[in-house]
């Protein structure tokens, strides 16, 4: 899907490239070969079960925010990738090095030029969501995250920057906004018929918690660090269903392995309004101490962001934002659902007095 994606806007965009980037076609085969590296190994920093965990990164203490798994992808590429990239008999004539496929992965303005094409790796319309989407509908056997990619592929084009390198740009010529509308569409079932769906939430809180016992005493991963990458290494799925087998993770690691699962009592609607928070509000109250977990829409790990650069065929090269051209999509407003949960032996008397509050 990368190379794809990387074909279809250089086939679409070579004036952009050649007469604001100055990429002959010698740097842009160089550039692709970059692309398809950083898009093979974007995710190799992912830790046990992907992003269910990864509320367990510590803190990046520069920045005072939690690292992210593309910066383990960064220090596994630069720290037992470099040999194999920068040696390889095949980069001969490219001089690619193992920083530079990271650099496009962290979004390091020092790659150069190379940096343009982060958006087919972390982006609206990146290569792992387009894939990602159709395959998870495939494997959990629902339709919601269909589109139609071909014409998406056929349609992306380069933004032209208005003379700002800053401005750069992945996006979708005019007349491929309904299927970049599609895309949209397509994210928005599958987070809330699929990523958010209640069970799987649950099972992601109580894997959460079964690592978090399994990290004691510290309960975090190891930091991205050329000395500490190589324990981090260590976690992976494998070893994580050892350790639950053997009995470890504590309550949570014995309900993953029972599949005993908290159970979704009452939610909000996807969109709440003031009222709605207000019920929120004494849902938690009446529930009190068998109120077991409360899960949050806006604060998942799958992000949905709504608006993507049309370029203007009319108007070339004014560039307008997809909800200019979609009303669909202008107004869509952001998830922020919330979902109480109890446990098992819990639901019937969480039952009664939610229906009592209600006046059941």
């Amino acid at each position: 899907m990368a190379s794809l994606l990387f074909e279809g806007i250089v086939d679409r965009s070579r004036v952009v490239l050649k007469d604001e980037m100055s990429l002959k076609e010698s740097g842009l085969e160089r550039h692709k070969v970059i692309v398809r590296l950083a898009a093979l190994l974007h995710d190799i920093g992912h830790a046990p079960f992907s992003h269910a965990s990864e509320n367990l990164f510590p803190n990046n203490e520069d920045i005072k925010v939690p690292y992210k798994h593309e910066d383990y992808s960064a220090t596994i590429i630069k720290q037992h990738f470099r040999d194999v990239i920068e040696n390889h008999p095949q980069n001969n004539n490219y001089g690619i090095t193992a920083d530079q496929v990271a650099g496009l992965i962290e979004g390091n303005p020092e790659i150069g030029s190379a940096l343009f094409w982060r958006d087919i790796i972390s982006g609206q319309m990146d290569a792992d969501r387009m894939d990602y989407l159709v395959r998870d509908s495939y494997h959990a056997g629902v339709d919601y995250g269909r589109f139609d990619w071909r014409r998406l592929v056929n349609t992306v084009v380069a933004i032209p920057s208005g003379g700002e390198e800053s401005n750069r740009s992945i996006g979708v010529s005019e007349g491929g906004w309904h299927t970049a509308e599609g895309l949209i569409v397509a994210r928005y079932f599958m987070f809330t018929q699929v990523y958010f769906h209640k069970t799987r939430v649950a099972y992601d809180r109580h894997l959460l918690h079964a690592l978090e016992e399994m990290l004691l005493p510290e309960g975090k991963f190891p930091p991205p660090t050329e000395k500490d990458i190589a324990e981090y290494l260590k976690w992976d799925d494998a070893l994580v269903l050892g350790m639950l087998a053997d009995g470890k993770g504590g309550e949570h690691g014995r309900r993953l392995l029972e599949r005993d699962h908290y159970r979704c009592v009452i939610e909000t609607p996807e969109t709440p309004k003031e009222n709605d928070l207000e019920k929120l509000s004494k849902w938690r109250e009446v529930l009190g101490g068998i109120l077991a977990s409360q899960e949050f829409a806006d604060k998942s790990w799958y992000g949905i962001e709504y608006d993507i650069p049309i370029l203007s065929e009319a108007e070339y090269p004014k560039v307008e934002l997809l909800s200019k051209f979609s009303s669909f999509v202008a107004k869509m407003e952001p998830i922020k659902q919330v979902k109480l949960y109890v446990r098992k032996e819990n639901r019937e008397e969480a039952q009664r007095l939610l229906n009592k509050m209600e006046g059941y």
